[in-house]
């Protein structure tokens, strides 16, 4: 039952939809190339590179450290007058054999050209002009750094895709088990003062999503039970430490942190550990990578493994407590409105279920707003196959193949042509026609919450189990809770129903 709900969830999400703004229409492979807009004056990429190695420094401090990448990005906005710039982002001199020359896209139009495989390339670019080395990933390239062309890109797309659809079956009962454990944990803390809600959450994430996606079960481990999801941050922290921004402890920071990649024996061990669980514990899906998928059990296992860490944990670890944030900060009487949506739709009977979430449309929102302001990976790069046009709301630039694009999402998000508002958590946004209509601009998963995802493009596999699992995280903490109390990434207190 839950396999055929959610296969209708996704016929019902991934339809292109009009918008109302641009009366242009999207789709999935080519939504950049048919909106363009030939009466628009054509100019030169405006901004500078400056001189060589003291240009791309001076960006990288600014960038990382004097101003951090929003401000970063928006006074070069300013200075350009231009939502399409040529700038230098961090990696750079002096250990990194990266260029840092990159062609910023900052509004929601020009940024939907990353979609667009026929003008963009994605080989080796999930983190810009390098890439961590594959001792990280076994070896080899994993599926984040192949391209669509690359033929194995869709061999170990469509085995993501398919593990995940197999494991629709179990994702509410597990989710539900799993977060009432940890809920008893952090009330019988609560009595003593805050709960932190950090490790609770990450313990709750790496259970929840190795049971689902691999079927690994971490209490038949008691190394990994106990410190799975320390290792996985330790792994994923060593990979891309030079490329997140830092703006405190500075200059040692700059010095001992961004100034060279890291080597993969500072977490070989961890590593190790956790391929060992997920080889052991995971045979049955790895069996169907290599018989259904035709890829060898290393590749389905390095595969595997990389959407557990990088995929579902990291991004969720993101996510979640952005999520809670949100519901810390809101002064509107939001978390009253879900209470009483999320009661309303879930029957005594039935209970939670991907069903009654899809009903859920001001919890859906909250998700959806919540992944507009604070996407989970926030910058996206991708490098032009071939000489293109890109365009603006007002202007068209000249693209020479090669060239690598670089969007920062938190800001093409905040496109005030797009959203009303933009620099508001707006809970309903999203709700109603028009707020479906704005689901084409939501781009945290590598292409349009209106898009679907496929072996040919390079949309996140899991789109929409990711906010399909954030809804019902939501869902579950007000069918259990009628209001809950957070500060300084705590729980201070938790108002159950009367009985």
């Amino acid at each position: 039952m839950y396999s055929f709900q959610l296969y209708k969830l996704n016929i019902n999400l991934q339809i292109p939809t009009k918008f109302s703004k641009t009366s242009a229409k999207m789709t999935n492979n080519n939504i950049a190339s048919s909106s363009v807009n030939t009466s628009l004056p054509v100019h030169e990429v405006p901004g500078s590179y400056g001189l060589p190695l003291l240009g791309p420094l001076t960006d990288r401090l600014s960038y990382s450290w004097f101003q951090g990448p929003e401000k970063f990005f928006r006074k070069r906005i300013e200075k350009n007058k231009s939502t399409v710039f040529r700038t230098n982002v961090p990696p750079s001199f002096p250990f990194f054999l990266a260029n840092p020359n990159v062609v910023a896209v900052l509004d929601c139009k020009s940024f939907a050209h990353m979609f667009d495989m026929e003008l963009v390339e994605k080989k080796n670019t999930l983190v810009g002009d390098w890439m961590p080395s594959t001792k990280f990933t076994g070896g080899r390239r994993v599926c984040a750094y192949l391209d669509t062309s690359e033929p194995q890109h869709e061999q170990i797309k469509n085995f993501a895709m398919d593990t995940l659809k197999r494991s629709s079956t179990v994702w509410v009962p597990t989710l539900t088990t799993l977060l009432d454990t940890m809920w008893d944990n952090i009330e019988s803390q609560l009595a003593s003062g805050p709960v932190s809600y950090l490790v609770p959450i990450q313990k709750f994430i790496f259970a929840f999503t190795s049971l689902c996606i691999a079927g690994a079960d971490p209490a038949n481990s008691p190394d990994i039970a106990d410190k799975g999801y320390m290792r996985m941050d330790r792994w994923l922290a060593v990979q891309l430490l030079p490329s997140v921004p830092i703006t405190t402890f500075q200059p040692l920071v700059e010095i001992f942190l961004h100034s060279f990649p890291y080597p993969y024996f500072l977490v070989s061990r961890d590593y190790n550990k956790l391929y060992k669980f997920v080889e052991n514990e995971a045979k049955e899906v790895i069996s169907r990578g290599q018989t259904e998928f035709k890829l060898s059990k290393e590749d389905a296992t390095h595969n595997l493994l990389f959407i557990l860490g990088f995929n579902a944990f990291g991004g969720f670890s993101i996510l979640f407590p952005s999520l809670l944030s949100a519901l810390a900060s809101d002064k509107t009487g939001i978390q009253e409105k879900l209470r009483k949506e999320v009661r309303e739709k879930v029957g005594p009977a039935s209970g939670l279920s991907l069903r009654s979430v899809q009903e859920m449309d001001l919890v859906q929102s909250f998700v959806y707003e919540t992944l507009r302001l604070n996407p989970p990976v926030p910058l996206q790069y991708g490098r032009a196959r071939k000489d293109f046009e890109l365009s603006s709301h007002d202007s068209v630039f000249k693209i020479k193949k090669g060239e690598l694009l670089c969007g920062y999402q938190p800001l093409v998000m905040r496109d005030p042509k797009v959203f009303d508002d933009p620099e508001t958590f707006v809970p309903d946004r999203f709700t109603g026609e028009k707020g479906k209509e704005l689901l084409t601009y939501l781009y945290w998963s590598n292409g349009p919450q209106s898009g679907m995802p496929s072996g040919s493009n390079k949309q996140c596999a899991g789109k929409d189990y990711v906010t399909l699992t954030t809804s019902l995280f939501l869902a579950h903490m007000f069918l259990r809770y009628d209001s809950v109390t957070i500060a300084n990434a705590s729980f201070t207190a938790v108002d159950k129903p009367t009985p």
